[in-house]
């Protein structure tokens, strides 16, 4: 028996050398699965080469991403809604156009002040050689 596929594998989606997103498609399509979304929120890696990842997220109200860290730079983008980020240092009220930028290791958490669309891009530091 065969298990039907929820999303296309990464490497069709990754695949080629050029990529255009209707984010908004996309989160809409997120948005309807059939499955719970986990702590309020669903998301999809849109793209990864290298280093480079591109994760859309959609929130439910009061969807949550509790303390994490990436080893890279990571960029917040509110595409939609409002969400609070909170980091070691400070909290910020992003709304929809908005776009944080935090250097790699800080640990940061985010909460959907409302229903929220968000793109995460995440530059991951080269690893030192061992």
């Amino acid at each position: 028996m065969t298990e039907s596929r929820l999303r296309r594998r990464p490497a069709d989606r990754f695949a080629g050398a050029e990529h255009a997103f209707e984010l908004a498609a996309i989160a809409e399509r997120l948005r309807n699965e059939p499955h719970p979304g986990k702590d309020g929120h669903r998301q999809i890696t849109i793209f990864r080469d290298g280093p480079v990842s591109l994760v859309l997220f959609d929130f439910e109200q009061d969807g949550r991403l509790v303390d994490h860290l990436a080893d890279g730079l990571v960029s917040i983008h509110v595409l939609g809604g409002r969400v609070a980020v909170r980091t070691g240092e400070a909290n910020h009220d992003l709304a929809a156009g908005s776009l944080l930028v935090l250097v790699p290791g800080v640990v940061h958490n985010l909460h959907a002040v409302e229903p929220s669309r968000v793109l995460v891009s995440v530059v991951l530091e080269p690893k030192p050689d061992a």
